[in-house]
C-alpha cells in the first residue's frame, strides 16, 4: 500500500534553525533591568518600619515610605510593626487574631496555663492579658529567634510568680489591682533586662475564679460577704444620718435653753431695777407712791373683771342700784315658794 507523502507536514530541518546569540543576550539583559526595577524599591506601611540586611547583616532602619534598596536579594527587608499595640492572651483566645502568637492555640496547653496555686496552697483559674508594642525594631529582630513566644513564657512565669505570692482571697477578690501593677514591673524589667526591643502598656486580669469542683462554695463565701459589707453600709448610713440628726437636735435644745436663761436673767434685772427705782421713790415720797401704785394696780386688774358696777359711797345717786339688786333677787325667792 502506498502512501500519499503530499498530504504529510513537512518538518522543518535542523540544519535551518540557528539562535541569535546577540538577542539572547539583549532578551536576558532586558528581563534583569525589569526584575532589578521591580526588587530595587519597596513600600513601608504606616504603621511600621522596616529593618534593611545587606548580605545578612544589619544596615538601617527606615521609616513608612518609598524606599530603594539593592536588587537581586542583596539586600533584604523586614517590616515591624512599630506603631501598633499588640497584645498576649492567657487562658482565652479572641476570634478573628491577626497575631499567631496572640493566644495558645492547643486548648489542653491553654488549660494548663491559667491553672495556678496560690500562696496558701489553693488553687485559682487566672485569665490575663499583657498589652505591649514594639519600642525598638532592631532589638525585636536580631536578639531572639521568637521574641513574642519568649514574652509569652515570660509573662506566664511572672503571672505564676505574682499569684504564688498572695492568698486565694487576694486573688479572687481585694488584690486584683495590686497584681496587675507588680505583674507589670516584673514583666517590664525583664524584657528591659533581656532588651527584647518591647514596652509593656498594661497586665490586665480578667476571669479569675477558684476551680470547677469548688466553685459554688467559693461563691457562698463571696455571697456571705458581699452581704456582710452591705450590712455595714447601711448600718454606717443610718448611723451618719441619725447622729447628725440628734446632735443638731442637742444643739437647738441648749441654744433654746441658754436664750431661755438669758430671758429669764434679763426679765430678773429688769424687775429688780424697777423695784430698786420703785423702793427710791417710795422713800422720797411715800404717800404718793402709795397712791400711784394703788392705781396703777386698779388699771390693771379691773380690765380682768367682767359685769362690773363702780359705786362711789358719797354719790346718793348710785343708791337705788343697791334696792335695784335686791329687787332682782326677790323673784328668786318667789318662784321658789310657788315651786313648793
Amino acid at each position: 500500500m502506498a502512501i500519499n507523502q503530499s498530504n504529510t507536514l513537512p518538518f522543518p530541518d535542523p540544519a535551518n534553525l540557528r539562535v541569535n546569540p546577540a538577542r539572547v543576550l539583549l532578551g536576558v539583559l532586558v528581563l534583569l533591568v525589569v526584575v532589578g526595577a521591580f526588587s530595587s524599591f519597596y513600600q513601608v506601611p504606616a504603621s511600621s518600619v522596616a529593618i534593611v540586611q545587606r548580605f545578612g547583616k544589619y544596615l538601617t532602619t527606615t521609616e513608612p515610605g518609598l524606599h530603594f534598596k539593592l536588587p537581586f536579594g542583596l539586600d533584604q527587608v523586614s517590616f515591624v510593626e512599630v506603631r501598633r499595640q499588640l497584645k498576649l492572651e492567657f487562658g482565652y483566645g479572641s476570634r478573628g487574631a491577626q497575631n499567631d502568637y496572640q493566644y495558645n492555640q492547643d486548648g489542653e496547653d491553654m488549660e494548663l496555663e491559667k491553672n495556678m496555686v496560690t500562696g496558701d496552697l489553693n488553687a485559682a483559674v487566672v485569665e490575663w492579658v499583657v498589652q505591649f508594642h514594639i519600642s525598638d525594631a532592631r532589638m525585636y529582630v536580631f536578639n531572639f529567634l521568637e521574641p513574642q513566644a519568649t514574652l509569652r513564657d515570660i509573662s506566664e512565669s511572672v503571672m505564676r510568680e505574682v499569684v504564688g505570692d498572695r492568698s486565694i482571697d487576694e486573688v479572687l477578690t481585694v488584690g486584683r489591682q495590686e497584681m496587675e501593677v507588680k505583674a507589670l514591673e516584673k514583666l517590664q524589667g525583664i524584657a528591659s533586662t533581656l532588651n527584647m526591643g518591647v514596652h509593656i502598656d498594661q497586665v490586665q486580669l480578667g476571669n479569675v475564679n477558684p476551680p470547677a469542683q469548688v466553685k459554688d462554695s467559693f461563691d457562698e463565701v463571696n455571697r456571705a460577704q458581699q452581704e456582710k459589707e452591705s450590712s455595714i453600709n447601711q448600718a454606717s448610713g443610718e448611723y451618719n444620718r441619725v447622729i447628725p440628726e440628734a446632735r443638731g437636735k442637742a444643739e437647738q435644745s441648749l441654744s433654746q435653753a441658754e436664750g431661755y436663761a438669758t430671758q429669764r436673767v434679763n426679765e430678773a434685772e429688769g424687775d429688780a431695777s424697777r423695784f430698786q427705782a420703785l423702793l427710791t421713790e417710795y422713800q422720797k415720797a411715800p404717800e404718793v407712791t402709795k397712791k400711784r401704785i394703788y392705781l396703777e394696780t386698779l388699771s390693771e386688774v379691773l380690765p380682768t373683771i367682767p359685769g362690773k358696777v363702780i359705786i362711789d359711797e358719797k354719790v346718793p345717786q348710785f343708791l337705788p342700784l343697791m334696792q335695784l339688786q335686791k329687787n332682782l333677787t326677790a323673784p328668786t325667792a318667789t318662784s321658789k315658794k310657788s315651786a313648793q
